[in-house]
């Protein structure tokens, strides 16, 4: 059996060993840690979307034609007309 594993089954042992609080505790834990790591997640790809609206609108108001922008910003055709004053 390799290292990682062996250490998987003791952390798993170890956990087991505990009493009803702890393992809530660390239960607690760990769908906090979730919940922040989806916060991030959802963030990251708003601040993405962001990104590609503000490079579509610069790239509307330079003139450049609607096929350039949608393949350069990954938008819809729909979505960068929504974005059109």
């Amino acid at each position: 059996m390799n290292e990682p594993m062996l250490k998987k089954a003791m952390d798993t042992l170890e956990f087991l060993s505990h009493d009803a609080a702890t393992r809530m505790a660390y239960d607690a834990r760990m769908k906090a840690l979730s919940d922040e790591k989806s916060m991030i997640e959802g963030a990251r790809a708003e601040g993405l979307r962001e990104g590609k609206q503000e490079m579509a609108r610069e790239l509307l108001g330079l003139g450049v034609d609607m096929s350039t922008i949608v393949k350069a910003s990954g938008l819809s055709e729909e979505e960068i007309r929504k974005l059109l004053p």
